[in-house]
């Protein structure tokens, strides 16, 4: 048995002053009812899921004290079949070393770690400690010895993760010097004997080993040249997933991004490949479609790389020559400074105006990005104190490169402006490396594989330790998005989870593919069902009507024959005139999502409102498999190859549903059900 110490838990909720005339608990406007969302406060990334002595472990990032983020603790909440949750006192608590950051939990059969015994083997909890003094002494420029603010530490429990015990000697992984060193996702290999896990580390990830939970060697590292890198590289996940309709399995490595999401903010993406026990390696049907283009940047003469004394004037307080961190991942090919205005957590405004030059080659090519937030903050060309020519910064944390073509104002006189107009978070822009060429430059393209293409399924990871009588990878997300999830319209609790699914992947022409499907559990939902074949539909049909569809809660099953038609939506509205739109666009090769009148969309000041896929595969046949609560909107497609999941703030839930086409389809089969609430009325 190793040396600990014990932490004393609350057995009890934190108390928490509530309003007197606070609406029943579970029945406040836009709470989902059966998407599991904590009692009260904010939640963020499921953390330590693992399935033991026949229950389900969810853990949560968690802030017991306000509604939106702050010092992370681990909420904790468990259930016998991932749909009815009971709610445990929190888990996991800040301690000497930090607050407690996102990880795993695995069950430790063998008793490798000597935390508990052969007869009582213990679940142990591998998370991040996040130290915040260190992280605003290094912010703040105190110096790179306080770089170390994050790392990793373990807790065990023997009495079926009600009560937890911090290791004595934490941190058992201790920082190598990154600021960005977090979220660990441990599994044990079988092969090797040995436990495994997978971090985020910056824009990449790091393989590390052990053979006791304890003593952690670093394996490998995956990612620098592969996947999208518009933000840090976040909540791993590394599985081993079955092939539908063999005998073959494939190893998936889930990473979560914010920025960089195709429709705005956070998302997750994956790849497909094998593990050996050291090293993750993608399949060699990816890599080459996820191989990254890299950017060409002529040679030409050198306006301005802000490396010296730079001659721009500077109005307000945003802007400023500043360090290139180097979590950007085009740092190498720039210098050590650039013109910034991330200050001041990217609040105040300004610009910056270079001095006067005359435009004599045909080209100006500059690096330039901005944070993680689409904004109108922008680079400027100006000629007779008229814009030209701008160029706002992509919302990534890196630079890109850019370049205007100048040829027809050859000879005029000009200026650059650096303009930041936005004082919200995550909203800077910073310029680099300005050069006149008679060439072009040509941005890097990254690709990857999307898990979600929806606007909120974020963090989301598997649980460990499931019997091998069921086989399913399950999995559950966050289902909100940093560009706006402190300021979602909700007040007595904020965000919630996506279903539960179950991934697994098919082989394609192109390679592997993931699937991710609502688990069958849900089925102890349907309260009323109604079922239609073969109905034709020539132009419009009501389906709450055709389904008999009389709640608020639903899911659709639809399965549709799509003929000639080019267009078809599926709508789904209220009596406010509150609509979400799905639809199938042939012509443009699209699957979306529109949101944009679904309801409340003002609580933000930049909310992606409309959600694309591409089309993959034959469309003469499509099966939608959608679930709709109060405040957000699940849409699988031919049984999850294509995800969206989104929130929807509408004034009153939706009532209404109707299919519109431009030419005839067959609703082969369309089924409809209400849903019961998972929370009993209070």
């Amino acid at each position: 048995m190793k040396t600990v110490k014990t932490i004393v838990l609350a057995s009890a909720f934190l108390c928490l002053v509530q309003p007197a005339a606070a609406e029943p608990l579970y029945q406040e406007p836009f709470r989902p009812q059966f998407h599991f969302s904590p009692l009260q406060q904010w939640m963020n990334d499921p953390n330590g899921m693992v399935f033991h002595n026949g229950e389900y472990h969810l853990f949560y990032q968690y802030n017991p004290y306000a509604n939106k983020w702050g010092p992370m603790h681990w909420g904790h909440t468990v259930s016998k079949d991932m749909v009815h949750w009971q709610q445990m006192p929190v888990g996991l608590y800040p301690d000497r070393h930090g607050t407690i950051f996102s990880g795993s939990a695995v069950a430790d059969v063998n008793n490798s770690s000597g935390l508990g015994t052969a007869e009582n083997p213990p679940l142990v909890a591998i998370f991040t400690y996040h130290d915040h003094l260190r992280e605003n002494l290094y912010r703040w420029g105190m110096g790179d010895q306080y770089i170390d603010h994050q790392n990793q530490g373990i807790a065990y429990s023997l009495d079926n993760g009600r009560n937890w015990t911090k290791y004595e000697g934490n941190p058992v992984l201790k920082n190598p010097g990154i600021a960005d060193f977090r979220d660990p996702k441990v599994f044990w290999y079988e092969p090797k004997q040995k436990w495994v896990m997978a971090l985020a580390v910056q824009s990449h990830i790091g393989i590390y080993s052990s053979k006791n939970l304890i003593d952690w060697v670093h394996e490998s590292d995956f990612g620098l040249d592969s996947g999208t890198h518009g933000g840090v590289w976040e909540c791993p996940d590394l599985i081993r997933v079955k092939v539908e309709g063999t005998d073959e399995s494939k190893w998936v490595l889930l990473v979560s991004i914010h920025p960089g999401a195709p429709s705005g903010g956070s998302t997750t993406q994956y790849f497909v490949g094998d593990f050996d026990g050291k090293s993750f390696t993608l399949d060699e049907t990816l890599q080459k479609e996820l191989q990254r283009v890299e950017a060409v940047f002529p040679a030409g003469e050198v306006f301005e790389n802000f490396e010296g004394e730079s001659e721009w004037t500077i109005s307000g307080e945003a802007i400023a020559v500043v360090d290139v961190p180097t979590t950007h991942f085009s740092y190498k090919a720039m210098g050590h400074k650039m013109l910034s205005s991330g200050k001041d957590g990217d609040v105040p405004t300004g610009s910056a105006e270079s001095p006067e030059f005359t435009i004599e080659q045909p080209y100006i090519n500059f690096y330039i990005g901005g944070s993680g937030f689409p904004s109108n903050n922008r680079l400027e060309l100006l000629v007779d104190g008229q814009v030209v020519r701008e160029q706002k910064g992509e919302s990534t944390k890196g630079l890109n490169v850019a370049s205007w073509d100048v040829s027809d104002l050859k000879g005029k006189k000009a200026k650059l402006r650096l303009v930041d107009q936005d004082s919200v978070p995550w909203s800077n822009i910073s310029i680099d490396n300005i050069v006149f060429a008679d060439q072009p430059a040509v941005p890097y393209i990254e690709h990857t594989l999307w898990m979600d293409y929806g606007t909120d399924n974020y963090a989301g990871v598997t649980w460990s330790n499931i019997p091998k009588e069921d086989g399913r990878t399950l999995f559950i997300g966050w289902a909100n998005n940093w560009l706006y999830a402190n300021d979602i319209p909700t007040e007595r609790w904020r965000s919630i989870t996506t279903l539960p699914r179950s991934l697994t992947l098919v082989k394609k022409q192109g390679g592997y593919r993931l699937k991710s499907a609502p688990i069958e559990e849900l089925h102890s939902l349907r309260k009323d069902e109604t079922a239609v074949t073969n109905l034709a539909v020539k132009k419009s049909v009501d389906l709450d009507k055709k389904l008999e569809i009389d709640s608020t809660l639903m899911e659709l099953d639809l399965q549709l024959d799509t003929g000639k038609a080019q267009t078809i939506a599926l709508t789904f509205a209220n009596d406010s005139g509150h609509e979400t739109v799905f639809t199938i666009d042939k012509a443009a090769g699209i699957y979306s999502l529109d949101r944009s009148k679904s309801g409340i969309m003002d609580f933000a000041p930049a909310i992606p409102k409309l959600a694309t896929a591409p089309i993959a595969g034959d469309l003469a046949q499509v099966s939608l498999h959608v679930y709709v609560d109060h405040s957000i909107i699940e849409v699988f497609v031919n049984g999850g190859e294509t995800v969206f999941s989104s929130q929807i703030f509408p004034v009153g839930p939706y009532t209404q549903v109707s299919l519109d086409t431009d030419k005839s389809v067959v609703l082969k089969k369309a089924v409809g059900y209400d849903l019961k609430s998972i929370w009993p009325k209070q």
